[in-house]
């Protein structure tokens, strides 16, 4: 299917259609069906109040919804429009399967629903750095004076881009492994998988599993699939993709390019593969301090999305005005304030090994502060590739064991703080006792390697406590 095509409109009028799972896509999901005269069932595992009030609304519409019970699958039921976090193995989707049922995700509806003249989609995923990468891809296609919007697993919903009034010329769609699961034909202009590495492994089974899901967002790809020569698994799924004719493979390296990729050469990243003789030739994109902050993983955010934006057929001009008005979410590799020559920064998205790794390799030397909840994990590789870095550690959380018995077999030498508290208020603790392992010109860095839903509600409430503790030091002058 090429890019410009859309797939065949479906006749919603009367089919009856199961959304598995109320919820930020759920329930968009429903009234988008039910709008179109789908006899929409919801069902959802859980009836605590607040189901039961989204329940009622949508009720209220003329759509059923079935509380405390997703495992049944409701009798006539001829498709399925499942939330991404459902994993495969529900015996919902089992009983699907036997029936001969087809599931979709939110995803897959939004590009079953696409107008004639859809917005072609510029698609990102990867283990870390995908919100970051979109954004900025976002912000060189804006620079560029393109329509666009950044959607998706980002928080906007892509049902919303694909349905609202607003047109676009193209979207810088971020996509998860649970989205792409679920999302057998959709088809991008251009690609890119930024990284690879264990994680959510207990939703899709395996590491293969779990990276096939990833290449997905390859098939179709019809201009560039973009990948990490860095990491050859991601060139790996480039190769096993089923992609139109003429579509190229594009490289993105923190070294010096070859052909057909993009990288940095004495400070500044170049584009080796959307130029003429590109045996020979390079265009200057950027300064490498054009991209803030300008830690080695974010340069590699910033190729790949340059190297989508040239893909899309962007001047070079725009990817640099793009970048340098890029600004990251809070709490990736955010510097929080300067206390008496020590550096604080807040990486409290930094919820896995892979994203914790990235982090501590921009910084030397470290006080890091790590622990909460392991997912799983183990953490010696982490350890071993950091511990010239480390001028002492500081734990907590529910699983810093994990992290202290590693610190113990591969950096014995650098003190290590255990503090045995998983309360909101062990992170001021944590940063006083940082602070007095911390010289001058040392980086105190929360790069936790873990989830933070042992102590906090979510990564941004860590980050929040984090800053707040920094800045209560700075302002007693306790350092």
């Amino acid at each position: 299917m090429g890019i410009g095509e859309v797939t065949e409109q479906l006749d919603w009028n009367g089919k009856k259609v199961t959304v598995a799972g109320l919820g930020i896509s759920g329930i968009p999901a429903a009234r988008v069906l039910h709008a179109r005269g789908a006899l929409v069932t919801v069902v959802n595992d859980g009836d605590d109040e607040r189901s039961r009030t989204q329940a009622a609304e949508l009720e209220a519409e003329g759509i059923t919804v079935r509380l405390g019970d997703g495992a049944t699958l409701p009798t006539g039921t001829e498709l399925i429009v499942t939330t991404p976090g459902w994993r495969p193995d529900k015996p919902l989707f089992t009983a699907a399967s036997e029936a001969g049922v087809e599931i979709w995700g939110d995803v897959e509806l939004a590009w079953r629903l696409r107008g004639p003249d859809a917005a072609p989609w510029l698609a990102v995923t990867g283990t870390n750095g995908k919100t970051t990468t979109v954004r900025m891809l976002a912000s060189i296609l804006e620079a560029a004076g393109l329509r666009t919007a950044a959607v998706g697993n980002i928080g906007v919903s892509l049902l919303d881009a694909v349905l609202g009034e607003e047109t676009y010329d193209v979207l810088a769609v971020e996509l998860s492994s649970y989205q792409l699961h679920w999302a057998p034909s959709v088809r991008a202009h251009s690609a890119a998988v930024l990284n690879l590495a264990p994680d959510h492994l207990d939703w899709h089974g395996s590491m293969e599993a779990y990276a096939a899901d990833k290449g997905r967002i390859y098939e179709g790809n019809q201009v560039a699939c973009v990948y990490n020569v860095a990491d050859k698994l991601t060139e790996d799924l480039v190769r096993e993709a089923d992609v139109e004719e003429g579509c190229r493979a594009i490289g993105f390296t923190l070294g010096t390019p070859g052909p057909s990729q993009l990288g940095v050469v004495e400070g500044i990243l170049v584009d080796r593969a959307f130029v003429e003789n590109r045996q020979k030739n390079a265009q200057e994109l950027a300064e490498v301090t054009d991209v803030q902050p300008p830690a080695p993983h974010n340069i590699a955010n910033a190729l790949a999305a340059a190297a989508l934006a040239r893909a899309f057929g962007v001047e070079a001009k725009a990817v640099r005005d793009g970048l340098k008005a890029f600004r990251p979410d809070p709490h990736r590799i955010e510097l929080v304030e300067e206390v008496q020559g020590v550096t604080y920064v807040d990486d409290s998205k930094a919820t896995n090994t892979h994203a914790a790794e990235a982090s501590l390799a921009a910084y030397d030397p470290i006080v890091w502060i790590a622990g909460g909840l392991a997912k799983g994990a183990a953490f010696d590789e982490l350890v071993q590739k950091s511990a010239k870095r480390l001028r002492g550690v500081v734990l907590m959380g529910a699983d810093r064991a994990l992290i202290r018995e590693a610190l113990a077999r591969h950096a014995p030498e650098v003190p290590v703080v255990d503090l045995d508290r998983t309360d909101t208020g062990a992170m001021s603790e944590a940063v006083r006792e940082a602070a007095r392992l911390a010289r001058p010109g040392d980086t105190v860095l929360l790069a936790p390697a873990c989830a933070s839903m042992d102590m906090f509600t979510n990564y941004n409430k860590r980050g929040e406590a984090f800053a707040d503790a920094v800045r209560a030091l700075a302002a007693t002058g306790d350092a």
